[in-house]
């Protein structure tokens, strides 16, 4: 125990066998490869660039009612749990990780959970599945991600999941908002240093389980994917591959289209319902020449029934609602019809009018239909707050300062307009203002380049990039900005034309698509594979 009172790393006392042991492990990674078990605004602050997050948020972003809410069944399969077998561990983790001055050798207590179920000991070789915590709490991505558990029995791994600083219960001095406050603290929440703290822990956890002989492969979706990505790539001595689910790590210093979000999002809905695509791209003119007059915000007030009568500044969070509502429908789509997309067109659809109705309000009506129809609500008025709140504190206070810092992803609807949402350019002057006015700072968009890479990515990463999965669904906007062709054959892009935001990491379930059990069959003899040669190449130096 530390001084805390929690669980120290873990000591386990093992003897090192002879090389010999790990042709058993050759012949357990081949049968690894078994099949499952079953209107011209401008973008100028940082909270208008998409959320990111293995899940998507539980209830409608920003909206509140004046009844109680029906979790959306997304959520409601991806809720939060503790599996059994996990403990509990909280790691001594350096504040600075490249400094060295007094203050950057202060610590702060990181935590990260083991699940010891399937592992098969250090001594045996037997690997490590890491997965890299990203812009929430711990216990998340615990939750929701299935690859780990699911896979862990068939190659006979330790599971290890940690925590990103300055997130959970791994905040340096005090709470988040207490330490987002304080410059000379904030400065070291970024993506370098969590890289660093996860090479850290896993160093440690190799050590104390006398497992120096255990490859390590590290998994992450959505952001986790960015920062399994660049593990890889920075810390390639540590781990041997990674999965990155849904990574848009082509989303920086213009490297991707300002449209690229966007445009997929529209693409998504107008494959669902042609009818539904217009309705939408129709709304947004409606709904202005309507908020022009106080009659109009009146009609408005009651299409949407609004808590409250609608201004001109309230029907501007209405707009951002229902851009927020079909990104997340988009984002996080399953397969039709169980939620999101086919949800919201199909309820916009069954409301379309009748002959001679009056056009413009019944298009009011089916765009309504369709918040309702995906919020579980038809009953009870509604406030449209402008504000995503259905993600945690933590996780927008947390995403709201990675993204004025570092993680600068300039998205928006700009140039010739092919999208079914209003021209909004991401400003970089009014965003950087709106960074410098909360947090002092001003956001470094080719940082993320600089440091990592990006650009012309085949010819660099072929060079010196190995063994990473990039794997996206085509539904999901944000593979736009992932890597979609193979690089090498080790740099390999997985891509399904109906697969959603992390949709191959999330738990399996009875009813999922066979293309999607096909593309995790993929990964899984992808990542036996590098297991295999890894186990091959030690036997070799070691005889």
């Amino acid at each position: 125990m530390d001084s805390t009172g929690a669980a120290t790393a873990p000591l386990l006392m093992t003897t090192r066998r002879p090389p010999a042991v790990f042709l058993f492990f050759l012949l357990l990674v081949l049968s690894a490869t078994s099949p499952l078990v079953s209107a011209g605004r401008s973008r100028s602050s940082s909270s208008s660039i998409p959320r990111l997050g293995v899940t998507a948020p539980r209830g409608v972003l920003g909206i509140t009612h004046s009844k109680n809410v029906n979790v959306d069944a997304a959520a409601a399969e991806t809720t939060p749990h503790s599996p059994i077998g996990l403990q509990t561990y909280y790691y001594n983790q350096t504040l600075d990780h490249f400094s060295f001055t007094p203050g950057s050798y202060a610590t702060f207590p990181q935590r990260y959970v083991i699940n010891f179920d399937h592992w098969r000991g250090g001594s045996s070789g037997a690997p490590i599945f890491a997965e890299l915590g990203a812009e929430a709490s711990l216990g998340n991505d615990v939750g929701a991600v299935g690859f780990l558990p699911e896979n862990a029995p068939k190659f006979g791994a330790l599971q290890v999941y940690i925590e990103h600083r300055f997130y959970g219960n791994s905040v340096p001095f005090g709470s988040q908002g207490e330490a987002l406050k304080k410059a000379t603290v904030r400065g070291y929440f970024n993506s370098e240093q969590a890289l660093a703290d996860y090479a850290e822990v896993l160093l440690h956890v190799k050590k104390s389980l006398k497992a120096e002989n255990s490859p390590i492969i590290v998994f992450g979706g959505s952001y986790g994917g960015m920062l399994a990505t660049w593990f890889r790539l920075k810390y390639p001595h540590i781990a041997l591959g990674a999965l990155a689910s849904s990574a848009p790590i082509l989303y920086f210093d213009d490297i991707t289209p300002s449209n690229g979000y966007y445009s997929v999002i529209t693409k998504d809905f107008k494959e669902t319902s042609e009818t539904c695509y217009h309705t939408i791209k129709e709304s947004w003119a409606v709904i202005d020449r309507l908020a022009s007059h106080k009659e109009g915000l009146a009609i408005l007030s009651k299409k949407f029934r609004s808590c409250k009568t609608l201004t001109v500044e309230g029907v501007e969070a209405l707009k951002s609602q229902l851009d927020s509502i079909y990104c997340v429908a988009a984002q996080y789509n399953r397969a039709p019809p169980n939620f999101g997309l086919q949800k919201i067109c199909d309820a916009i659809d069954h409301n379309k009018p009748t002959s001679g109705g009056n056009t413009t309000t019944h298009l009011l009506d089916r765009i309504f239909a369709g918040i309702a129809a995906y919020s579980g609500i038809d009953t009870g008025c509604y406030n449209y707050t402008g504000d995503d709140g259905s993600f945690s504190a933590e996780t927008l206070s947390g995403w709201d300062w990675q993204t004025c810092s570092e993680l600068v992803m300039p998205i928006g609807v700009t140039g010739v307009n092919d999208t079914m949402f209003p021209k909004e350019p991401f400003d970089m002057k009014g965003f950087t203002e709106d960074c410098k006015s909360k947090y002092g700072v001003l956001p470094r968009p080719h940082w993320i380049t600089s440091y990592y890479g990006g650009h012309d990515i085949k010819e660099v990463l072929k060079r010196f990039g190995s063994n990473i999965i990039f794997s996206n669904g085509l539904v999901d906007p944000y593979s736009s900005a992932g890597v979609l062709e193979d690089i090498s054959e080790s740099l390999v892009a997985l891509k399904t034309e109906k697969g959603s935001h992390c949709m191959d990491i999330v738990r399996s379930r009875e009813d999922d698509p066979e293309w999607l059990v096909e593309m995790r069959l993929k990964e899984i003899e992808i990542i036996s594979g590098w297991i295999m040669q890894y186990y091959q190449d030690l036997i070799q130096a070691t005889s």
